[in-house]
C-alpha cells in the first residue's frame, strides 16, 4: 500500500503552492478579517478556472473526474495560505451531498456550476448549540414543498447560491435542496471567532425546496457519510495550516534573540517545537491513510476519517497556541499574523462538528469492531 502522492499529484501540488503563495498571501486573510466580501472572489474565480473545484466531480457533470487524493493535496495547499474561500462548506461537503444523494436533474443543474466556480453551496444542519447529528428531531419544517424555520450557524450562508437543508415533513426527516436566490429566505450574518470565514443565520419563510432522493429513509446516515468525506478533506486544510504555522514559528525562533542568542537555542523552545513537529507528522500520517480510504471507498473510511479529523484538529490548534506563545508579547497583537492561524484553527475545529463528536465516533467504531 503506497500512501504517498504520485509524481503527477506532487506536480499539481507544487503548481498550486506557487499560485497560492503569489495570489493568496496572509494579507488577503487580513483583508477578509477586516470585512468586505464574504470570501476572496478574485482568488475563487482564478482557481476555479484551473478546474480545481471540480477535481472530484465526474466529467459527466463538468468536473475533471480525478482521484479524490488530488483534492486532498489541493486542500493542504489551500490550508497553508489560510485562503478565505468556501471550500469546506461547498467543495468538500455540498458537492459530496449531491454526488451521494442528488437526483440526475439536481446533479446536472448544480455540479457543473460548482465545478466552474459559478455556484457555491452549503449544508444547513445546525439549529443552535449541540451535536451536529445527534439530539432531537430537526425543527425546520417542510409544508407543501416549502421550508419554514431557522438554521444557525451556517458556514458561508451569505455567499451560497443553494443549501442542503436538514428538515422534517409529514413523512419524517429528510434532506432538501433549496435555491437561496428565490424568495422565502432571510440571511443574517453572525459574529464569529474567525470573520474571514463568516457564519450566518438562515430564516426560512416558505422557501421552495425539493428532496434529495438518496436521503430518503436514512438522512442522518447519509449526513454521516457526507461529513466523513468532508472531514478527510478538511483534515488536509488543517494539516496545511499546522505545517505553515510550524514553519513560521521555527523561523521566528531562529531569528529572535534573547540574552544575545536565538531563542530557538533554548531547551524549552526546542522541546516545544519538537513536540509540535511530532504532532503534525502524526496528523499527516492519519490524513494520508484517510485519503487512501476515501479514494478507494475502503471499509476503514468511517474510522480513518474520524481519526484524521481529531488528530488534525489537535495539531492545528496546538500549532496556533504554540505560535502565539513562542512569538511572545508580539504574538497577541493585532498586527501579528499569529491570530490568523489561531482563529482559523478554532473555526475548522467546529465547522463539521465538535472534536468530542468525532472522538465518540472513534469509540463507536472501535466498539463495533471489537464486538464483531
Amino acid at each position: 500500500m503506497n500512501l504517498d502522492f504520485t509524481e503527477e499529484q506532487q506536480a499539481l501540488r507544487s503548481e498550486a503552492r506557487r499560485l497560492l503563495e503569489a495570489r493568496a498571501p496572509l494579507k488577503a486573510v487580513r483583508a477578509a478579517l477586516d470585512g468586505g466580501d464574504p470570501y476572496a472572489r478574485d482568488l475563487w474565480w482564478e482557481t476555479a478556472g484551473l478546474g480545481w473545484f471540480g477535481a472530484a466531480i465526474p466529467e459527466a457533470y463538468g468536473g475533471l473526474g480525478l482521484d479524490r487524493v488530488f483534492l486532498c493535496g489541493l486542500a493542504e495547499e489551500f490550508g497553508r495560505t489560510l485562503a478565505p474561500l468556501p471550500l469546506e462548506s461547498s467543495v468538500f461537503t455540498a458537492a459530496e451531498a449531491l454526488l451521494l444523494a442528488g437526483s440526475e436533474d439536481q446533479k446536472q443543474r448544480w455540479l457543473p456550476q460548482m465545478a466552474a466556480g459559478k455556484a457555491v453551496g452549503a449544508l444547513a444542519i445546525n439549529e443552535g448549540p449541540g451535536p451536529m447529528l445527534g439530539g432531537a428531531a430537526w425543527k425546520v419544517q417542510v409544508r407543501q414543498g416549502r421550508l419554514h424555520g431557522l438554521k444557525a450557524p451556517v458556514c458561508d450562508g451569505h455567499a451560497v447560491e443553494f443549501a442542503i437543508v436538514a428538515a422534517t415533513d409529514d413523512g419524517g426527516e429528510g434532506l432538501w435542496l433549496a435555491d437561496l436566490s428565490k424568495p422565502g429566505v432571510a440571511r443574517d450574518r453572525l459574529d464569529s471567532f474567525d470573520p474571514s470565514r463568516p457564519l450566518s443565520r438562515l430564516t426560512f419563510d416558505g422557501l421552495e425546496a425539493e428532496p434529495l432522493p438518496g436521503a430518503i429513509g436514512d438522512p442522518r446516515g447519509l449526513l454521516r457519510r457526507i461529513l466523513e468525506r468532508g472531514a478527510v478533506y478538511t483534515a488536509f486544510l488543517q494539516l496545511g495550516g499546522a505545517q505553515r504555522a510550524l514553519e513560521v514559528t521555527r523561523d521566528w525562533a531562529l531569528e529572535r534573540k534573547a540574552f544575545g542568542r536565538p531563542i530557538g537555542g533554548f531547551q524549552a523552545i526546542k522541546h516545544k517545537l519538537a513536540d509540535l513537529y511530532a504532532q503534525v507528522e502524526l496528523a499527516r500520517s492519519n490524513a494520508y491513510f484517510a485519503a487512501w480510504a476515501l479514494a478507494n471507498e475502503a471499509p476503514d473510511l468511517p474510522l480513518a476519517a474520524a481519526v484524521a479529523r481529531v488528530s488534525a484538529t489537535e495539531a492545528f490548534e496546538q500549532a496556533g497556541r504554540d505560535m502565539i506563545h513562542i512569538h511572545g508579547a508580539l504574538g497577541v497583537t493585532w498586527e501579528s499574523d499569529c491570530q490568523l492561524f489561531y482563529r482559523r484553527s478554532r473555526h475548522l475545529a467546529l465547522v463539521l462538528g465538535a472534536p468530542d463528536e468525532w472522538r465518540e465516533r472513534i469509540m463507536s467504531e472501535l466498539e463495533t469492531r471489537n464486538a464483531a
